[in-house]
C-alpha cells in the first residue's frame, strides 16, 4: 500500500506540471521554439560552412541533445520552483509526501515533454538536413543517458534551492548549459585545455554524446563510454538523494522553509 501511495503521490506531480504547462504560454517556446531555433541555426551554419554529412551530424546530434536535455531538466526543476515561485513550499513540505515523489513526478513529464522535441527535431533535422538516427536500440540507449542526465542536474537544482533559497533559483537555467559547455556539445572534448578534459570525463552526459557520435565514424575518447556513463549517472543521484535528506532535515531546523512561505 506504500508503494500505491508513493505512485499516486507522483502521478499527482506528474497531473500538476501538465495542468501548469498547459495553462502557461511560455512552455509553447520551451518545447517548439527555443529547440527548434537551435536546430536550425546550427544547422544552417554547417550548410555555410559547407561542413560534410558526418560533421554535420556531429553537431546536429548536439543540438538535439540540447534541446531535450534542457526541456526535461527544467520540467525536474519546476518541481520544486513552482512552490518556491508561488510561496507555498511550507505547505508542500508539511502534506504527506516526499521530495523524491515531487522529482519522480516531474521527472515522468520531463520525459513526455523531451520525447516529443526529439521526435520534432528529428523530423526537422531530417527534411532539412538529411540526418538519419542509427537504430532504434542505440537511440533509445542514448536518450535514457540523456533523461537521466536531466534528472541529475535536475535534481542538483533542487539542493541548491533547499541549502541556499530562492536566490540561486538562476541554476535552473544556468546548469545545463555550464555542463553542456564542457561535455563537448558542439565540438571533441579533446580540442578542451587538459584540467577541462579531466572535468568532462567526471559529467555523464560526455559519454553519452560520445556513444551517439561513435554511430557517425567519430572513436570515443573515453573506453566503454555508456557503461561508464550510466554508472556515473546512478552514483550522482544515489548521492544528491542523501544529500537532499540533509538538507530537508536542515530547512526544518533552520526554518528556511519558512521564510520562503508566506
Amino acid at each position: 500500500m506504500n508503494w500505491r501511495r508513493r505512485i499516486d503521490t507522483s502521478y499527482a506531480f506528474f497531473l500538476r506540471s501538465y495542468i501548469f504547462t498547459i495553462r502557461n504560454l511560455f512552455s509553447f517556446f520551451e518545447v517548439l521554439f527555443f529547440p527548434l531555433v537551435g536546430l536550425v541555426s546550427v544547422g544552417l551554419l554547417g550548410k555555410f560552412l559547407s561542413l560534410s554529412g558526418v560533421v554535420q551530424s556531429f553537431i546536429l546530434v548536439g543540438a538535439m541533445t540540447a534541446g531535450v536535455l534542457q526541456v526535461t531538466q527544467l520540467d525536474v526543476s519546476y518541481g520544486l520552483l513552482y512552490d518556491v515561485w508561488s510561496k507555498s513550499i511550507k505547505q508542500t513540505f508539511l502534506a504527506p509526501v516526499s521530495i523524491y515523489e515531487a522529482i519522480f513526478g516531474s521527472f515522468l513529464f520531463g520525459i513526455v515533454r523531451g520525447l516529443s522535441v526529439f521526435l520534432l527535431l528529428c523530423l526537422v533535422s531530417s527534411s532539412l538536413f538529411s540526418f538519419s538516427l542509427p537504430d532504434i536500440a542505440a537511440t533509445l540507449v542514448f536518450l535514457s543517458g540523456v533523461f537521466l542526465f536531466a534528472l541529475l542536474t535536475g535534481t542538483v537544482v533542487h539542493l541548491s534551492i533547499l541549502l541556499f533559497g530562492q536566490r540561486i533559483d538562476i541554476i535552473a537555467w544556468s546548469i545545463s548549459v555550464i555542463a553542456m559547455l564542457l561535455c563537448g556539445i558542439y565540438y571533441p572534448v579533446t580540442i578542451l585545455p587538459s584540467s577541462l578534459v579531466f572535468l568532462s570525463s567526471l559529467i555523464p552526459l560526455t559519454y553519452f554524446l560520445e556513444y551517439m557520435r561513435s554511430f557517425y565514424g567519430f572513436s570515443p575518447h573515453f573506453h566503454a563510454p555508456i557503461a561508464k556513463g550510466f554508472c556515473l549517472c546512478v552514483l550522482y543521484i544515489l548521492a544528491l538523494f542523501m544529500l537532499l535528506h540533509l538538507a530537508i532535515k536542515k530547512g526544518k531546523r533552520t526554518g528556511m522553509f519558512l521564510r520562503m512561505s508566506e
